[in-house]
């Protein structure tokens, strides 16, 4: 760590003198007011000055970014060093390949190969792989896991050498979870330690949802993977002095209203307030109230409403949230002490921060949603969603609509094995979303719908494909505590002979013809008068 500007501190953490570079003797030794800037800057700052070596990141840099104010002209650019990397496997395995040539390179100039590392730890989650060839039937899992091995083979035992052979090169393997929830709940370290000084968890990942991490205040976005190559070999990543745009979050979201649909509203209303290439930045007490799991729902969908990032400061429930996923009481003791030295610990209040612009939004406002037609970051109030359905069919295609008419939508085609199709019928039935499976409260959601439609003799018709991709293990190990996976897992397709509905009649159906949609609604997608020769049990 170089020390330009005399800024060395230390602070206490358990029984030990952690040295860090200290923001608040910066803001002496410059004569400027630090303490208004963004959260988000102050971290990037940080990460200037610490790694100011008077070559690749200047004194001057430190200067400019410290003087960062709200509404100037944009022209200087940020060398910002990332402490570490993370990768998918498909933008990964080249980087792996890149590093294997500059060993071969090496070996064949007679240089020591090992000499070849990465210069920040490299982390590769294994999960882009993943393919639902295999759904409905109780191997569907142990399928998959067999067909991806075979298909993939010879990419894995790239990996496996890769993981071997470097000493900063880290694999997680297949079928362990999402990247991005990998992240949140195994691989961040919110507080990173070299040569016994501390520092902030930053990176950049070669996935733009890189950005779930920002929900526990780590500073990530998603890059290229020549951008990540360069970050993995110890180079800053560059980028122009943005903007920060704040989201003040006011009041409390409602019983019945999700995660997935707050974010649905942030990302509508941020979209309209064009914060593209921007850092957005929540405060306010109710993002101070926000679950982190919530926070990370909404810092995952930074690319759909177009930010750098969506960032939630680090704060009590950012420790509770390390503490509650296994990590080591010395280091979320070390989080907690750090930032509290830096003076960055807690969700600033309304006033405290000086933004390039201020956006509010009452959570008590938000209302459940759904994504789409076309667009995960298109919201369409659930309320609305018959009327907005037929809209959007009927509209012309070049206004972003299908170009269907109303006799389309009336049309129905038949099934081979039975049941009909029509426009709007569901197809697909897929929990795989990273901004979802990270979400506690939104899995669990889907577990009690999924017992509730058990309850009442529902199935999934068979021509529908479903797939369930948990994110991480620890959702498998929740829902299985909960008695909820047991009801998800038999919402699998229909079988040639239904199961008996289970809802107790008034008036017994006939046994010859009967409606499904009001004596049984195990087969109510199907549309077509079921035909059985004994009535349905109670």
């Amino acid at each position: 760590m170089t020390d330009t500007f005399n800024t060395l501190d230390s602070f206490s953490s358990g029984k030990r003198d952690v040295q860090f570079a200290s923001l608040k003797k910066l803001e002496a030794a410059l004569g400027v007011s630090v303490a208004r800037l963004p959260v988000s800057i102050r971290i990037v700052l940080e990460s200037v000055l610490r790694n100011c070596d008077g070559v690749k990141v200047t004194p001057e840099h430190v200067r400019q970014l410290a003087s960062w104010q709200p509404n100037a002209e944009r022209t200087e650019e940020i060398p910002f060093t990332v402490a570490r990397v993370i990768l998918q496997d498909f933008t990964g395995v080249p980087l792996l390949a890149d590093l294997a040539a500059m060993r071969s390179a090496a070996a064949r100039a007679d240089k020591d190969p090992k000499k070849i590392e990465p210069l920040v730890p490299v982390d590769m989650v294994v999960d882009h792989s993943v393919q639902v060839d295999t759904f409905g039937t109780p191997d569907a899992l142990d399928l998959n896991m067999k067909i991806e091995f075979e298909r993939n083979q010879e990419r894995y035992q790239f990996l496996k050498w890769g993981m071997q052979a470097f000493e900063t090169f880290k694999v997680v393997p297949p079928g362990v979870g999402i990247v991005h929830q990998v992240n949140m709940e195994y691989l961040a370290r919110g507080v990173m330690e070299k040569d016994g000084a501390a520092y902030p968890d930053t990176l950049v990942g070669t996935d733009s949802h890189t950005t779930m991490i920002n929900g526990l205040g780590v500073v990530a976005w998603g890059v290229g993977g020549i951008e990540a190559e360069a970050a993995m070999l110890g180079q800053p990543v560059y980028f122009l002095t943005p903007d920060v745009v704040g989201v003040n979050l006011t009041g409390s979201v409602k019983p019945g209203v999700t995660a997935t649909d707050v974010v649905l509203t942030v990302t509508e209303m941020l979209r309209r307030a064009k914060v593209v290439g921007k850092f957005v930045e929540f405060f306010g007490e109710g993002a101070a109230a926000l679950p982190v799991t919530d926070r990370a729902t909404i810092a995952n969908m930074a690319p759909e409403y177009g930010a750098t990032m969506g960032f939630f400061p680090v704060d009590e429930a950012t420790c509770q949230y390390f503490s509650a996923t296994g990590r080591a009481t010395d280091q979320v003791d070390l989080i907690r002490a750090y930032y509290q030295a830096q003076q960055l610990f807690g969700i600033p209040k309304a006033g405290e921060i000086d933004y390039s612009q201020t956006l509010t939004l009452d959570l008590s406002s938000v209302e459940p949603s759904v994504a789409g037609p076309k667009r995960p970051q298109d919201r369409i109030a659930l309320s609305a969603i018959e009327t907005s359905f037929d809209t959007l069919m009927q509209q012309p295609k070049a206004a972003g609509g299908y170009g269907k008419t109303a006799e389309d939508l009336r049309r129905t085609y038949a099934v081979e094995g039975g049941g009909e199709l029509r426009h709007g019928s569901v197809v697909i039935a897929a929990i795989t979303s990273c901004t979802n499976t990270s979400n506690p409260g939104v899995m669990i959601a889907a577990g009690l719908l999924a017992k509730k439609a058990v309850e009442l003799g529902l199935y999934t018709p068979a021509h529908v494909k479903t797939s369930m991709g948990p994110g991480s293990r620890a959702v498998t190990e929740y829902l299985k505590t909960a008695g909820l996976l047991p009801y998800l897992e038999q919402l699998g397709p229909a079988s040639a002979t239904p199961a008996p509905c289970r809802r107790r009649l008034k008036k017994p159906c006939s046994t010859t013809t009967w409606s499904p949609v009001r004596c049984c609604p195990a087969t109510a997608t199907s549309r077509r008068a079921c035909t059985r020769t004994s009535r349905p049990t109670s």
